[in-house]
């Protein structure tokens, strides 16, 4: 068996964009102004036209690199033949004045530890996703880079020469690199680097403190959870599936698709993640950004821009690609497709909002008709196909993921109308609910004795698991043995994950699994009181992380590789969620 993809890069942020980078130093990718913007940096998907900004020896090196405990600042310790070094890498946030302080700033610091080192510093950054580069202008102690999509600014003590001729030198001592948008940097250089540096990691050591996690894979939850909020655009609230685009779910799968947006679908999932750990503030920004486009109910798009915006138009660019894997698309053009299940998820979403007593003037902020709404529009599409889950382009079917999520809607819906002691809500929601059950039955097939991905009992689906996470199915219910074993020999590899399904698609046969499906099937093993089980699947997809424990969105069949865009939020929020479930179901079992 050939040797493994491992994504060998690590990610750090603060809430207003991203910044990927490799093990060498490299930062491989980074979107500004915003998260879907355009790269500045994007030799990720482009060695020669996406540009970078790496700091590396000029001798033979190796390299080793990790977070700063409980933190999102990045250490890569390089060791070479003439010396030593280190490159401190972050994104300030910390608060300020009742707010949060998270400049469009990126701050790197090369830590001088052994020895003089020769060293050479490249920051080559590109616009309009690498059509535009830059007129580079020298100052006093900074470098400007105009012409692009966004103007640029590195302040720096290293010598301007030698950076902009990308030249080598010997590292004598600590150098400080502030990369910017281009208003002035009129503060010490080197003060500043160090107060936002101790501001920001005491930060993230405080907010990992209020973290609620349970004793079991604390190390994995605490990357999990940062990551998470790293995914978070806190200006609206929303949180995107991945900062990557086009990092194919196999090689030469063309599966390559755009993931810098907010899925509606998540949501469901996401939130249970925040608040089992006790992140209420995030949450609660997550569920206004879900409420903020509600304003056209009837037109509920599957996935959303950061800002809210519903247009997300997808094209082609003439980028060679990851490992030359074409095509690279940005926008999505799954936007415009009928999900249907996105009525029920955003009726989930929302039912915090109605009822958690921590929201202060529920009665005022909230309208019950947006319910009663959501739920009439359940009802229309009860009978039309959709394009399900995974968005398929090339076939619509009536799915047991839309109808199972009609289902749990309108449970959430009725649970809100108990709270407000509305009758009229909790009878609608009722009827929506038995409509729902009907159409999910039509989806069994005797034959196989499970439930099938949609009424033509023709394929198996992962999303079958979550019947018995969402508690449709339960333990005591005598199918429901049978659904999983069934579902568990059709969709299982013979590395422990899951595939989403077995069936080509638009693009052929699959040849990885879907990360977040795996751990469906864990929580189903959790639920079921399998638990040694679902322990041992859970170390088991654990070791598929890169080496700084972050999750891919497909793991290869074949290899057991990471693939698909990175880091993916639904895989960290999948361990999540099956680590707290699992701790949940001990204590659960400890007391009875």
């Amino acid at each position: 068996m050939r040797k493994a993809h491992r994504y060998n890069f690590g990610v750090i942020g603060n809430c207003n964009y991203l910044a990927y980078v490799r093990h060498d130093s490299a930062v491989q990718w980074m979107c500004w102004p915003f998260m879907d913007s355009s790269f500045v940096f994007g030799s990720l998907i482009d060695e020669k036209k996406g540009g970078t900004f790496r700091i590396a020896p000029e001798l033979p090196f190796l390299t080793r690199q990790k977070y700063v405990e409980n933190t999102a600042i990045l250490l890569t310790h390089f060791i070479c033949e003439d010396g030593e070094f280190e490159v401190i890498d972050f994104a300030p946030r910390f608060p300020s004045h009742n707010r949060y302080h998270k400049p469009l700033q990126f701050f790197r610091k090369v830590k001088r530890l052994k020895g003089q080192p020769r060293i050479k510093i490249i920051c080559d950054p590109r616009g309009n996703y690498g059509e535009s580069t830059p007129e580079v202008f020298s100052g006093s102690n900074h470098i400007n880079y105009r012409g692009l999509h966004v103007n640029l600014r590195l302040t720096t003590n290293a010598p301007k020469t030698f950076l902009i001729e990308e030249r080598s030198f010997l590292l004598t001592e600590d150098l400080y690199l502030i990369f910017s948008t281009a208003e002035p940097f009129e503060v010490p250089l080197k003060e500043t680097y160090e107060e936002y540096y101790y501001k920001t990691r005491e930060y993230w050591r405080r907010w990992v403190k209020e973290t609620f996690i349970p004793n079991l894979f604390q190390k994995e939850l605490i990357r999990s959870v940062i990551t998470i909020k790293l995914h978070q655009f806190e200006d609206t609230g929303a949180i995107i599936a991945s900062g990557t685009t086009s990092l194919p779910e196999y090689p030469g799968s063309g599966r390559n698709w755009d993931y810098r947006y907010c899925w509606l679908r998540d949501s469901y999932f996401s939130l249970g993640a925040l608040n089992s750990t006790g992140h209420f503030e995030e949450a609660e920004r997550y569920l206004q950004f879900i409420h903020n486009i509600l304003k056209n109910v009837q037109n509920l798009q599957p996935m959303y821009r950061i800002n809210g915006e519903p247009e997300i138009f997808e094209k082609e660019l003439d980028l060679a690609g990851y490992m030359e894997n074409r095509p690279v698309r940005i926008g999505n053009a799954a936007y415009f497709q009928k999900q249907f299940d996105a009525f029920g998820q955003v009726i989930l979403s929302l039912l915090p909002l109605y009822t958690d007593e921590r929201i202060i003037h529920r009665e005022q902020a909230f309208d019950l008709d947006l319910i009663k709404n959501l739920l009439d529009q359940i009802e229309n599409c009860m009978q039309i196909p959709d394009s399900g889950t995974w968005e398929l382009r090339g076939r619509k079917a009536k799915h047991l993921s839309t109808y199972l999520f009609h289902w749990a809607g309108a449970k959430a819906a009725y649970k809100i109308g108990e709270y407000y002691s509305d009758g009229d809500l909790k009878n609608k929601a009722s009827e929506v609910s038995s409509m729902s059950e009907i159409e999910i039955e039509k989806c069994y097939s005797e034959e196989f004795g499970c439930y099938m991905a949609d009424q033509s009992l023709a394929h198996f689906d992962a999303t079958g698991f979550l019947l018995i996470i969402m508690n449709y199915l339960n333990q005591e219910d005598a199918r429901t043995t049978k659904h999983f074993q069934r579902l568990q020999k059709e969709l299982l590899s013979p590395e422990g994950m899951i595939y989403r399904y077995r069936t080509p698609d638009d693009f052929g046969d699959t040849h990885a699994c879907f990360t977040i499906c795996t751990y469906w099937y864990i929580e189903s093993l959790i639920c079921l009181g399998f638990l040694h089980e679902a322990e041992a699947s859970l170390a088991n997809i654990i070791q598929h992380g890169n080496h700084l424990g972050l999750l891919s969105e497909d793991i290869s069949s074949e290899d057991g590789g990471q693939w698909g865009n990175f880091p993916q939020t639904y895989s960290h929020v999948g361990l999540i969620n099956a680590v707290c479930r699992l701790a949940r179901k001990r204590d659960q079992m400890v007391f009875e």
